[in-house]
């Protein structure tokens, strides 16, 4: 089924239902689509994020097989 007959069918659907709550659900979902994500995240991982960029920025980067080995045991 392509997308175009997913929204299709959810269209029809959504033009028969008569449930509110369910219809709450659906726009909670809409909203939380248009929230951009760096605003849900701590100051902790926002500053790792800056430190990553700079230390890019500023050529202080690793190879991905030297990082793989330190964090291998996560992987």
């Amino acid at each position: 089924m392509s997308i175009q007959d997913k929204k299709i069918e959810l269209i029809q659907w959504l033009s028969t239902l008569e449930d509110q709550s369910v219809i709450d659900k659906i726009m909670e979902l809409r909203e939380s689509e248009k929230t951009d994500w760096w605003s849900e995240l701590s100051k902790e991982e926002k500053s790792s994020i800056q430190k990553g960029i700079s230390d890019a920025d500023s050529g202080n980067l690793k190879l991905h097989s030297k990082a793989k080995g330190l964090y291998e045991k996560w992987l």
